[in-house]
């Protein structure tokens, strides 16, 4: 399977785990020129930004050492696009799901704000 599969997948299972956490996804790979978002979800009034992040194994170390200050800055200013889209004037957080392989369905491994 290519990355792209790979990283559907991660995302499909993100999105299921938050879903049976009473979250409601409304939107999936929301991108435009200049950003994008993995998972838009809502629980409670909130709504969060999900970025997903998958690594085959710990040799890679955790999904969640790949955001980097720079990826965090791209996550608020994405954040800030779909909120000023969609017109959105409550509580919003971003979170970071890490996302593991155990060779046949991904794993997450957790899921945190950032």
């Amino acid at each position: 399977m290519n990355t792209t599969g790979i990283g559907k997948e991660a995302e499909d299972a993100a999105a299921a785990h938050l879903t049976k956490q009473g979250y409601e996804i409304l939107a999936r790979n929301w991108r435009r020129r200049v950003c994008e978002i993995d998972i838009v979800a809502k629980k409670n009034k909130v709504v969060y930004f999900v970025e997903v992040k998958y690594r085959t194994s710990e040799a890679q170390g955790s999904g969640l050492e790949y955001i980097t200050p720079q990826k965090t800055r791209q996550l608020k200013f994405a954040a800030q696009q779909w909120i000023a889209e969609s017109e959105w004037e409550g509580d919003y957080r971003i979170l970071a799901a890490s996302v593991a392989s155990d060779r046949l369905v991904p794993i997450i491994e957790q899921v945190v704000e950032i």
